[in-house]
């Protein structure tokens, strides 16, 4: 029990509260001002005629770090106020950064060993400090991601409030959830070991690798450069599947509150499968940007590099080689985006194609019908491939875009001859844009109300949904000006921050572009749709051949966009007066290109709402079905799901369309990156080169052979499940009379095992691929006497291998989303309606185009990205 002291002799409020906080005061009274002793050196046994005594109840800890003080800790990682840069200075910085590394130590080795959330408070505390010394945009930036956290949580509680439903509801909803569970685990298992190995190459190849001559005179080792870059890696690939995990645990949860929503009223089911995938995209969004921003605050901090100093601390590192050891980051996010959508599309369009071929075609019955042995391994397969997966995909879009830009960005403020305090607005301008994108997408979704006024509760659906999205990208264009004019002003070129701000709007208008153009060729209150569907009247072939003429046709609006994008933004950028400062040349053109990437990026967590919403929408229409609802409460989720495959297909031309342009970013990235390691000019591949040429080649082929494995991995696990639905049928009539339920786990079983085998075929060939080439090459080159033939290759391959992937992904993507809304067409009662012979013909074209817009065409948008961060990350061993 303890006495009350007087006021005065109190201790002052403290970071860390817990049994150790305070020793000499509680024994003596008197607080730590009196008796010059502090927190740290009492439990580190540092104070003198003091022993320092054990009270977390762990006497004997096998962990060494559990007795070490906050001080000790961070002086063994060569980080305390003695270490580095700056020696005797900002000891008050340490001291809290010190109290938060004890908290944090306290939680995983004391008492509080389950108290993850202390865990994560006093880590991101701990950056936060961090970040006030390196940059206050860097602050702003991770303040904004906390909030969008908290409006994450807003957006998860409303939905969760709602009810589940009847209990027929409940019971199929819960056993989705308990098979996306179940995959999730053992995929992401399978990941991680990959994952792991792939970080020891990285760290094996980092520990031999070359230095440039910038790096070593900043201070860098090859051992420091190789931890930090296999610690991005894991960071990267951790965060990565925690964004594919988010939105698989939102989706199982969201889909039969949106089912019982349905019975109520359109709008309300609307407005719950919004605000489900809105919790999902802000959360990946917020995730993707503070990881970015983390790093980047810890490793300047590390360095001694700040916004507010003109010389480095410790006499060599810029803030201009902070970005380059971020790549790591986006390879990491990559790497397990990569297997997660071969993984989740080989998934759920296998249960697909099997349920629908022997369902809806052979036995006549409707999709999602509960004696469908296959049905509940589709529904799961919506959660695991198009909700798990899209979130990781796009969490590597957005490292992968940030990573690159901020390179450019200090590439051309280090050419340029801008001090820190200017470079660290433009190496720092994509964490601000991604952060303010998640505040307008949280104006975007509270703008759809939830009460219809008049007859809004008769709009279309994705009128609604587009509504949210002007909002949004209204507020965008105003925080993006705002953003330019603070961050990107420069005496030497007054006028540059409103270039870059055009070129951002150029960016805007062809994410816009890309919105319109999707939806039209998708949608079948357009022209192509339609035409697919009147193609089904005449046969099975002719429906396929409709589709593949659109899929064609759909590709050319979207590349004219984005050559136009580029262009434009490159020459705006080249006239934003930045020049060399030795050869006083305009170099803002590729920084122009960044920006209008970003503005392209400016509203991806509302689109990514969008495209979360679909598949939530159509798993609520398979538990409506399963349930026996009414029929008008299938027709509510059926216009939902029809408006989710628009808003997939529209997700899918903006990845592919900010994958082109953060590809191009990459290349020069690549490009920049090998002129730095062999300090000679780097501009200019030559295509003429016969080697090269071949290169190019070989990357084209490997996009080619990459779709070929992902759709044929899908094509022979739907063989299984078409072979054991046929069985289940012919062994058990009953089930067909609904006297006896289907073995849906059996299934389940099948698609899951299939899965995860097929997957590695393709994830093998793209990791390994431009590995295999730019070594090989590099050795052809030593043979022939040809100088960085090596780099050349790589840089042919990208080249090709970008191009054909972004014509081959708008293909797949496009025309699968046509065959699957032309079917729903003709479900609608056109040309028939249900079980007519066009029906069946559009099924067929339906089949057909799943594995492309689910499985191939998804994964292509990763492949093109994760070539280029892999050679960012391989660049020194392609090199002579």
């Amino acid at each position: 029990r303890r006495l009350r002291r007087p006021t005065s002799a109190r201790p002052a409020r403290r970071f860390a509260r817990g049994p150790m906080r305070d020793i000499r005061s509680r024994e003596s009274g008197m607080s730590n001002s009196q008796t010059g002793i502090s927190l740290l050196d009492v439990e580190g046994g540092n104070s003198p005629g003091y022993s320092a005594k054990n009270y977390a109840g762990n006497k004997s800890s096998p962990n060494p770090m559990a007795g070490m003080s906050g001080a000790a800790l961070l002086g063994t990682l060569g980080l305390g106020p003695g270490s580095g840069s700056g020696a005797g200075a900002h000891t008050a910085f340490h001291v809290h950064l010190e109290r938060l590394v004890l908290l944090l130590k306290r939680t995983l080795f004391g008492s509080n060993k389950s108290n993850a959330a202390t865990a994560a408070a006093a880590v991101f505390g701990a950056v936060l400090l961090v970040s006030l010394r390196v940059s206050f945009a860097v602050t702003f930036v991770l303040l904004a991601c906390l909030g969008s956290f908290a409006f994450a949580a807003f957006l998860a509680t409303w939905v969760l409030d709602k009810d589940e439903g009847s209990p027929d509801m409940r019971e199929i909803s819960d056993a989705i959830r308990a098979g996306a569970d179940g995959f999730f685990k053992t995929q992401y298992g399978l990941i991680g070991r990959l994952a792991g190995a792939t970080a020891a190459g990285i760290f094996v190849v980092y520990s031999f690798r070359r230095l440039t001559e910038a790096q070593i005179a900043a201070g860098f080792t090859r051992g420091s450069f190789a931890f930090l870059t296999t610690v991005s890696f894991v960071l990267g690939a951790g965060c990565s599947a925690l964004s594919g995990y988010v939105g698989m645990w939102v989706s199982v949860r969201a889909n039969v509150r949106v089912a019982g929503a349905a019975r109520r009223g359109a709008r309300e089911a609307l407005l719950v499968a919004l605000r489900a995938g809105g919790f999902a995209a802000v959360l990946v969004v917020a995730s993707a940007t503070a990881g970015v921003a983390s790093l980047y605050a810890v490793f300047a901090w590390l360095y001694g590099v700040s916004s507010s100093s003109s010389v480095t601390e410790n006499g060599g590192a810029s803030i201009h080689d902070i970005p380059l050891m971020l790549v790591g980051y986006g390879f990491g996010a990559s790497f397990v985006a990569l297997f997660a959508q071969l993984g989740g599309g080989i998934y759920t369009k296998a249960a697909d194609v099997g349920a629908d071929l022997v369902g809806k075609v052979e036995a006549g019955i409707p999709e999602d019908d509960p004696r469908n042995p296959a049905v509940i391994a589709d529904l799961v397969g919506d959660n695991v491939g198009d909700c798990s997966a899209r979130g990781a995909d796009l969490f590597e879009s957005i490292a992968a875009e940030v990573i690159s830009a901020m390179i450019l960005g200090g590439s051309m403020a280090r050419r340029a001859g801008l001090p820190n305090g200017v470079a660290s607005g433009f190496v720092a301008f994509p964490l601000v844009v991604h952060a303010l994108d998640c505040v307008v997408t949280a104006f975007g979704i509270l703008s759809v109300s939830s009460m219809p006024d008049g007859t809004n509760d008769q709009q279309d659906p994705y009128e609604i949904l587009k509504g949210g999205y002007h909002v949004a990208l209204g507020f965008s264009m105003a925080f993006f000006l705002v953003a330019s004019r603070f961050m990107l002003a420069s005496v030497s070129a007054p006028g540059a921050w409103f270039c870059f701000f055009q070129c951002g709007l150029i960016g805007m208008g062809a994410a816009y572009a890309f919105v319109f153009i999707a939806q039209y060729y998708t949608d079948y209150k357009y022209p192509p749709v339609r035409l697919i569907a009147a193609a089904s009247t005449t046969g099975h072939g002719t429906n396929i051949i409709a589709g593949v003429a659109v899929g064609m046709e759909s590709v050319a609006a979207p590349v004219l966009v984005i050559s136009v994008a580029i262009v434009a933004a490159y020459w705006r950028g080249q006239t934003a007066g930045l020049v060399d400062a030795e050869t006083n040349e305009a170099i803002g053109g590729l920084f122009g290109t960044a920006v209008a990437t970003m503005g392209m990026l400016s509203t991806a967590a509302y689109v990514l709402t969008m495209d979360v919403f679909g598949p939530i929408a159509d798993n609520a229409g398979g538990i409506v079905e399963m349930s026996d609802q009414p029929e008008a409460v299938r027709d509510v989720t059926d216009a939902l799901d029809a408006v989710g495959n628009t808003t997939k297909a529209t997700t899918k031309g903006y990845a592919i369309g900010s994958a082109a342009l953060a590809s191009f970013l990459l290349f020069s990235a690549f490009m920049d990156e090998v002129q730095a390691f062999t300090g000679k000019p780097f501009a200019v591949v030559d295509i003429a080169v016969p080697e090269v040429f071949v290169a190019g080649l070989l990357g084209s082929m490997l996009v080619y052979l990459f779709t070929s494995y992902a759709c044929a991995a899908v094509g022979r696990s739907a063989q299984e499940v078409v072979v054991e639905v046929r069985r289940q049928f012919a062994e058990k009539p009953g089930i067909m009379t609904r006297e006896c339920k289907p073995d849906y786990s059996r299934c389940v079983a099948i698609v899951a095992k299939s899965a995860l085998r097929e997957m590695l075929k393709p994830g093998v060939l793209a990791v390994c691929g431009p590995v295999v080439i730019g070594v090989a090459f590099r050795m052809v080159g030593a043979a022939t006497g040809q100088e960085l033939l090596g780099a050349k290759a790589v840089a042919g391959m990208l080249m090709f291998a970008t191009v054909a992937g972004i014509l081959m992904a708008l293909f797949l993507n496009t025309a699968g989303g046509a065959w699957d809304n032309a079917k729903k067409f003709v479900e609608t009662g056109a040309h028939g309606g249900k079980n007519s012979e066009a029906h069946k013909a559009a099924v067929t074209g339906d089949t057909v185009g799943d594995p492309f817009k689910d499985t191939a065409g998804p994964s292509i948008h990763v492949l093109i990205k994760m070539l280029a961060t892999i050679t960012l990350v391989m660049a020194p061993v392609f090199l002579d």
